[in-house]
């Protein structure tokens, strides 16, 4: 498929809808949603979408919190439907969004709209039950499992009752080995010769795809799709416009998407699954196949002494490297047995006359190949352009990792999606680093990604800033490199947290930073009747959050994914504390590599790179406290730069005009 294959119809089969009278008072939507607002800003973005379809360009629109975003790029997608010109990708990062775009936006829409369409979300085919392989596992389960009667027995029993069959759908949350010993999985399928074929639960929601109008689906799933519709391949059925929402999470979907990831978890799962030692259980027990588990064995002993290779090489040179490594940092001492498993297992495969045996045995196989050729492609340095590196466990249950990615992601996006459709939509709340009337704010986001022909529109929050946000700068504090940084910031941590009674988020750049603080204030939180909710402890990211909207009397001190993606509205969340500003550390690998190549060819790392990049999370964590019109609360600043430093002026260019306080200690 070509750009010229694509590019829009002239729109003759149906009149086009009305986009203002829709979005404006008076309208349809005024006359089914209860509080309906007339934002301008929300019409003006849905007329520069509904244009940019018209006229086959990309567009780039920022448009802050409360503008509506979702009705402002839904409603001229749904005018493309009524023309029938083509169908329309949504693409969002979290889960969240695609819920309220599912769930309540776009239902809506459907019945108040006078035009009809239909809507799917789209999950990659992992999140399905496949009935064939769930009896293969039931009939094989003492082979499979130590103890899994009682959880297949949950899921087959669900089986039975499910129209979704998704894990979504599941009312528990299955062991992850069994799920994947039951899912729905690319070359372990026997498609129409499958007795489940008809009634199967991802073929269902293939026809459904088919048959709709428009596609929801996270932006990893987009570029698997975009990265086989090259191949010839696909996950989606083909679509004309893309509007990409949660847009500025792009680069980083992209760079994992295009990279490799060897980690000690993804040899031990291939592993254990084909034979675990430990419980004498898995897929090459179906056989007498003792070759096949003696190669098992060989490769579990030299994974181990391959992974404390590169575990000594990490701890002798991270100084010099950071873990950047060179070609041939190690020898490669397994992929020689993999190669054996491999012949090993589709030997197995072909003496098979069990269906389900054979297709087991060839998705083993699969996995070897795809293991094979990772470990050559980082070991040989095989993509000029992309950097390579040892990536140390983020915490003591996490393994060592062999990582790849692109130094620039954004040939690689511009190929697959800029360069092969007319019209690209991408929105979100932070995607410049200027302010209002500065439209070169978005080169830094359009260059990362590959887009480099392409119109912009900002647009305000309709929110009163000036009314319902203080900002407080302690201009006085020493800088954030200073030794006696942390306990100053506990102090002005404490002014500020009794001064909205708890109800905060504290923000730090790094665990080391966020720890040392919060170990400072343990006894005086305690003091005060205070809950201290820790990012890194025992409860994930949700369920901090859960905890934070129900104990009013607390704090939640986060890292980095408390940044963004985080809606809490009304008065449970009233002061956003941001302790330093969010520079990238220059020590981690990718970043260090990219700052490399900015200089080498005659950049400026720190103003091409880091100071964009920290402005717009910046602009982020400021975003975390107005949720809607009637939030108030506060801002803190602690990191005395954003004053003392000439660059710091371009942090507040960038966030909403509010009124602003800045504290001085000094006389």
């Amino acid at each position: 498929m070509t750009k010229a294959d694509i590019s829009p119809q002239p729109a003759h089969l149906a009149r086009p809808l009305n986009i203002r009278q829709i979005l404006t008072t008076g309208g349809p939507i005024e006359k089914t949603f209860p509080g309906f607002e007339n934002r301008p800003q929300q019409l003006r973005m849905a007329q520069a979408v509904n244009q940019a379809f018209a006229d086959g360009r990309h567009l780039v629109t920022e448009a802050g919190t409360g503008v509506g975003k979702s009705f402002a790029y839904l409603v001229p997608a749904i005018d493309i439907l009524h023309k029938k010109t083509g169908k329309v990708l949504i693409s969002t990062f979290t889960i969240t969004l695609q819920e309220q775009l599912t769930n309540k936006d776009i239902p809506f829409l459907q019945n108040c709209l006078p035009c009809s369409f239909k809507s799917v979300l789209a999950k990659g085919r992992g999140n399905y039950l496949c009935k064939r392989r769930l009896q293969f596992a039931i009939k094989k389960q003492k082979l499979l499992f130590d103890h899994s009667a009682s959880v297949l027995e949950a899921i087959n029993n669900w089986a039975k009752q499910t129209k979704d069959g998704s894990l979504s759908d599941i009312p528990f949350v299955p062991n992850s080995n069994i799920w994947g010993k039951v899912n729905s999985e690319h070359g372990n399928c026997t498609k129409r010769n499958c007795p489940h074929f008809r009634d199967c639960f991802y073929q269902r929601a293939r026809r459904r795809l088919d048959s709709a109008d428009i596609i929801v689906a996270n932006h990893a799933l987009m570029f698997s799709d975009l990265v086989l519709k090259q191949q010839g391949a696909a996950v989606l059925p083909d679509y004309k416009y893309i509007v990409i929402d949660e847009a500025q999470n792009i680069e980083h979907v992209a760079e994992e998407h295009f990279g490799i990831n060897i980690s000690r978890h993804r040899i031990n799962l291939l592993l254990n699954n084909l034979y675990n030692p430990r419980t004498y259980k898995g897929v090459l027990t179906f056989k007498k196949a003792d070759d096949a588990i003696d190669t098992v064995t060989t490769i579990n002993k030299e994974a181990k002494n391959f992974y404390s290779k590169i575990a000594a090489w990490f701890e002798d040179t991270k100084t010099e490297t950071a873990g950047r490594c060179y070609k041939n940092f190690v020898d490669d001492n397994i992929s020689g047995h993999l190669k054996i498993l491999r012949s090993q297992l589709s030997g197995l495969a072909n003496n098979s006359s069990d269906t389900d045996e054979k297709f087991e045995f060839i998705r083993f196989a699969n996995r070897c190949a795809d293991l094979i050729r990772d470990i050559d492609c980082f070991l040989n340095q095989q993509k000029t352009d992309y950097l390579y590196w040892v990536e140390p466990p983020a915490n003591t249950k996490a393994n060592i990792s062999l990582r790849s990615a692109p130094l620039n992601v954004g040939p690689d996006v511009k190929n697959c999606l800029f360069d092969k459709y007319p019209s690209v939509i991408l929105t979100s709340a932070t995607l410049s680093t200027g302010p209002a009337s500065d439209k070169k704010g978005f080169d830094f986001f359009a260059r990362r990604i590959g887009l480099d022909n392409f119109h912009a529109l900002k647009l305000g929050s309709p929110f009163d800033y000036q009314k319902q946000v203080t900002l407080y700068i302690e201009k006085d504090l020493p800088s954030p490199n200073d030794p006696a940084f942390i306990d100053a910031a506990a102090n002005a941590i404490k002014k500020y947290v009794l001064k909205t009674k708890a109800r905060a988020f504290v923000l730090f750049t790094s665990y080391e930073m966020l720890d040392a603080v919060t170990d400072t204030l343990a006894d005086w939180l305690t003091e005060n009747n205070i809950v201290p909710l820790r990012q890194g402890t025992k409860l994930d990211r949700t369920n901090l959050l859960k905890k934070f909207k129900s104990e009013k009397n607390s704090v939640l001190f986060g890292t980095d994914s408390f940044w963004q993606g985080v809606d809490v509205p009304g008065q449970a969340l009233s002061n956003v504390i941001i302790v330093r500003l969010p520079f990238a550390v220059p020590d981690q690998p990718l970043l260090a590599g990219r700052l490399q190549q900015i200089k080498q060819m005659g950049g400026k790392p720190f103003l091409d790179y880091q100071l964009p990049s920290a402005i717009i999370k910046f602009r982020q964590g400021f975003g975390r406290l107005i949720r809607n019109k009637t939030d108030t609360g506060i801002v803190v600043i602690l990191d005395s730069r954003i004053v003392n430093k000439s660059y710091g002026q371009k942090f507040l260019n960038a966030i909403p005009k509010c009124k602003t306080k800045i504290i001085s200690t000094k006389k």
